[in-house]
């Protein structure tokens, strides 16, 4: 509610620096899973990793943008077989660190963001029944590079901390479950949807 109210305040206070981005990105994820999953381990570089959002900037430094992170992992060659889908919805507050950090070149920027989520992970095959919801704090840093005043490609580092601390699924009985933490690196476009007065 209060992400909502500032918003609104800052955009009727600067209705000239508002700018709408769309971000799409594809990767690769690492999940870290938790001790009660012994003998179940995912590959330590997992495909793929696709991110989509929406992004609006309030001011040249300060923003919120929503957006979903779908991953796919599956078990190492040491590890008993699974299958791993991990979603994730957040919604974050971003931070254009250019104003800070002027040595950087023109077209080069770094915006750190961060905020709540939920995450939604679903094994597949056998243990499909084990479903896990539970929150998220994530956090991570983009890589910015502009082509053009409306047209970006960034690399995006974030790392999903689970906000939950039981597993409910015995891994004796029920097999594998997912809970844990969730890094990622991906790599897309951001575009402008309208104005380009704080393009990167």
């Amino acid at each position: 509610m209060a992400l909502v109210i500032l918003s609104t305040t800052l955009s009727y206070a600067q209705t000239n620096s508002e700018l709408w981005k769309f971000q799409l990105a594809v990767g690769i994820n690492n999940p870290i899973e938790s001790v009660e999953n012994v003998g179940y381990y995912s590959k330590y570089l997992n495909f793929p990793t696709v991110a989509i959002g929406v992004q609006h900037m309030f001011s040249n430094s300060l923003g919120a943008k929503l957006d979903v992170g779908f991953n796919r992992s599956s078990n190492a060659d040491t590890s008993l077989e699974f299958k791993l889908n991990y979603t994730r919805v957040n919604a974050q507050i971003v931070y254009n660190l250019k104003p800070v950090l002027r040595f950087l070149p023109d077209r080069i920027a770094l915006v750190a963001h961060a905020g709540p989520g939920i995450s939604f992970t679903q094994p597949l095959g056998g243990f499909s029944e084990n479903k896990n919801t539970f929150g998220n704090a994530l956090g991570g840093m983009e890589l910015h590079y502009g082509l053009s005043n409306s047209l970006s490609i960034y690399s995006d580092l974030g790392y999903a901390y689970s906000l939950t601390s039981k597993n409910k699924y015995d891994g004796n009985i029920d097999g594998f479950s997912f809970n844990g933490d969730l890094m990622y690196l991906t790599f897309g476009i951001s575009v402008s949807l309208n104005g380009c007065r704080y393009c990167n």
